[in-house]
């Protein structure tokens, strides 16, 4: 879904903006985890304003899909459903591939120069996330970039159900930048190449490559994000067991 403008004419509104900004922030980098309840009361304390705003600001996180409202009227980060990751991922490659090969063959000089501008957004963005070890940027400028494609592909509902899926796909992104930024070779020219490419092929109108590029850029997103997966899944398994089988083998030996 597309950010609304941050409305500024009163004060109510301009409330309501910080809040909505600073919990969505919290939100893509994890510093709400997802599932994490949301209080009025508290939230209200904490930012010093009323309820209203709040709400308010819960209600535009809920359009987003960041929050849910529950049918008790109880709000919470939206948890991540961890176990349908490999359909997300493999939604998420269908979709690149469709918009981006439309692009290719629908773009207009205007949003070949829209392109290539989010480009290099995306190029500073990363450049800005490798140095303050901070995802945001990234993750808003690789949103923008994709979606600038989508657009030009000139299919409506594709686009939308293509927004639908990065949007679902932002915390994901952040957790993918973390694993990434463990490397020490982390690069602005390794990270940007990908969309470098895709670029490349749209200006040139070659479709084919414009969704080969794209399901490359999908491949790679999805295999380093199951290596974060796995990293995750295993770093809290206990090793005391193979030194204790050890220990018995050598007791027995020397019997």
């Amino acid at each position: 879904m597309a950010r609304s403008p941050v409305p500024n004419q009163t004060g109510k509104e301009t409330g309501a903006a910080r809040v909505y900004t600073t919990l969505r922030n919290e939100i893509l980098t994890m510093r709400l985890a997802p599932g994490t309840p949301l209080d009025e009361v508290g939230l209200a304390e904490r930012f010093d304003m009323s309820r209203s705003p709040v709400r308010e600001a819960l209600v535009r996180l809920s359009g987003d899909g960041l929050v849910t409202i529950l049918a008790n009227r109880s709000t919470v980060v939206t948890p991540m459903d961890f176990a349908r990751v490999p359909e997300f991922l493999d939604a998420l490659d269908l979709l690149q591939r469709v918009t981006t090969r439309l692009a290719a063959l629908h773009r207009t000089a205007a949003d070949l120069a829209k392109i290539q501008e989010k480009q290099k957004a995306y190029e500073k963005a990363i450049a800005a996330s490798i140095k303050l070890r901070d995802s945001l940027p990234m993750i808003e400028a690789n949103y923008d970039f994709h979606m600038t494609i989508a657009r030009a592909g000139r299919n409506l509902y594709f686009a939308d159900l293509y927004r639908r899926l990065l949007d679902e796909g932002r915390r994901m992104l952040h957790l993918h930048f973390q694993f990434k930024a463990l490397d020490p070779d982390i690069s602005v020219e390794e990270m940007a190449r990908d969309h470098t490419d895709i670029v490349d092929a749209i200006e040139r109108g070659d479709a084919d490559k414009a969704e080969e590029c794209a399901h490359r850029h999908a491949e790679q997103f999805k295999g380093r994000f199951m290596q974060f997966m796995d990293r995750n899944l295993t770093a809290g398994v206990p090793l005391t067991y193979n030194r204790r089988v050890s220990r018995e083998k050598s007791t027995t030996t020397a019997e």
